[in-house]
C-alpha cells in the first residue's frame, strides 16, 4: 500500500519536542508498516516560525525566508530519522525525483519542505500525487475539519466528511495569519482535488487515530473530490 502521512510541526513540537509522541508514532509505524511506499512529510512548527520572523526581522526576502523554514522541517525529518532507525530510508529527499527513487526500498522515507512557495501540505499532496498514494493523512492539532474554527469557538462541529469545494470556501473565509485555524493552502487542495486523493484530516496528538486510519477505520474528517 502507498501511503503519505502529513505530520503538521505545530503537532510534535509545543515548546519542546514531544519525543514521547514522537515514541508512539514509531510504535504504530512498526506495527502497520507493510513495505509499501510509505511517506511522512513533517512540517516546522515553532522553530521554523521563530527563525522565519528573526529572518524577516533581518530584512530578507521571502524567499530566503522561506528556505530558512524549509531547512528546519529537513531538521525534523532527521530526527524523525534518526528515532525511527532501520524502519526509515536514512537520507532527507529535496526532491520528488529522490520521493520516487528512496521510495523503492522497501523502507518509510521521512522529508520536510522541497521549495519556496510550497506549504508541508501542498509538498505531502505533491508525494502523494508522485507515488500513486493510495491515501493522504492530515495529522494536525485538532480532531479534524470544524464548521468553525474550534479554537474560538469551542462547541463547533467537527465535520464527518467535506468537499473540496466546500472547504476551498473556508480557505477564503479564515485568516491565514500565523496561529490561526489553517485548514489547507489552495496550492494543496487543488494538487488533492486533481490527483483525487483519498484524505483524511485528524488529531495528531492523539497517536490511537493515526492508528486507526492507517487501519482504514473512520476517524477524524474525510475530504471528498
Amino acid at each position: 500500500m502507498n501511503i503519505v502521512v502529513k505530520i503538521g510541526g505545530h503537532v510534535i513540537f509545543d515548546d519542546d519536542l514531544d519525543i514521547g509522541l514522537l515514541k508512539e508514532y514509531l510504535y504504530i509505524f512498526k506495527e502497520i508498516y507493510d513495505g509499501g511506499r510509505w511517506v511522512i512529510v513533517v512540517g516546522g512548527g515553532k522553530p521554523a516560525r521563530s527563525y522565519v520572523e528573526s529572518a524577516r526581522k533581518l530584512g530578507l526576502s521571502e524567499g530566503l525566508c522561506d528556505e530558512v523554514g524549509i531547512k528546519i522541517t529537513r531538521i525534523n525529518a532527521m530526527l524523525l530519522i534518526g528515532l525511527f532507525g532501520e524502519l526509515a530510508y536514512p537520507i532527507v529527499p529535496k526532491t520528488l525525483e529522490q520521493v520516487r527513487e528512496y521510495t523503492t526500498s522497501r523502507k518509510i522515507v521521512v522529508m520536510g519542505g522541497l521549495q519556496p512557495g510550497q506549504s508541508t501540505v501542498a509538498v505531502s499532496a505533491l508525494v502523494a500525487e508522485t507515488i500513486n498514494a493510495e491515501k493522504l493523512i492530515i495529522a494536525t492539532d485538532v480532531d479534524g475539519i470544524y464548521a468553525e474554527d474550534p479554537k474560538k469557538n469551542p462547541d463547533a462541529e467537527l465535520l464527518k466528511e467535506i468537499s473540496v469545494n466546500d472547504l476551498a470556501k473556508k480557505i477564503v473565509e479564515y485568516s491565514h495569519e500565523a496561529g490561526e485555524y489553517k485548514l489547507v493552502d489552495l496550492l494543496g487542495l487543488k494538487i488533492i482535488a486533481r490527483s483525487r486523493i483519498p484524505t483524511i484530516y485528524l488529531n495528531g496528538r492523539k497517536p490511537e487515530n493515526l492508528k486507526r486510519a492507517l487501519k482504514g477505520e473512520q476517524v477524524g474528517t474525510i475530504l471528498k473530490p
